[in-house]
């Protein structure tokens, strides 16, 4: 394992670093920048960083895998809502709902909070919502009245056909800087990840 330093020989352009010699990524760097003008420095807020860290026996390419998927997802979820889903009245969490519902068809509520990592409470208002605009049906189980069975309407249905092909245009956007077997890599590199938290 890599103990943590800053040093000269960071090179921003390098990060997120194989030798550990950066303690932040180049996305952060440049967020903060962007973000704090005037404010805490990178540089300051990096030395930090490896302050607080230094001596311990850190797994250093570990804790930059986890903090970059951490805010690789938040900046992918803020800017498709932000570009593709706001204009059609979605946030992040309708359109999951939506998704799940488009793809296993009429799904019991239960499945698909599961799905979507959703809690039941959180569901039941993004229902509710997805039901007031038209694109959410319900109905009660046929067999059991404590079971409700969520499918689109109509009108979700034609949403999602027209919207997920920009959805996709935008996911085929942000990976535009990667190459075809990069993006293969990194699909399997979080594909690993999921199936290590779900086995935990």
């Amino acid at each position: 394992m890599a103990t943590a330093r800053y040093d000269d020989e960071c090179d921003p352009s390098r990060c997120p670093c194989d030798d550990a010699s950066c303690s932040l990524s180049k996305y952060v760097r440049a967020a903060r920048e962007a973000q704090s003008p005037g404010g805490l420095t990178l540089e300051a807020t990096e030395q930090a960083v490896a302050d607080r860290l230094q001596g311990m026996d850190i797994d250093m390419t570990a804790m930059a895998v986890v903090a970059n998927v951490y805010r690789a997802a938040n900046a992918t979820r803020n800017h498709l809502e932000r570009t593709v889903l706001a204009p059609h009245g979605l946030t992040w969490t309708g359109w999951v709902v939506l998704w799940v519902v488009w793809v296993w068809g009429e799904v019991e509520s239960r499945h698909v909070a599961a799905e979507a990592g959703l809690s039941k409470g959180t569901l039941t208002g993004v229902q509710n919502t997805l039901l007031g605009k038209g694109h959410l049906q319900r109905r009660v189980h046929p067999s059991d009245a404590r079971r409700v069975l969520l499918s689109l309407t109509d009108d979700g249905q034609r949403l999602m056909e027209q919207l997920f092909p920009e959805f996709n245009g935008a996911e085929a956007w942000l990976t535009t800087g990667m190459g075809e077997q990069e993006q293969r890599d990194v699909a399997r590199g979080l594909r690993t990840l999921v199936k290590r938290t779900e086995q935990a």
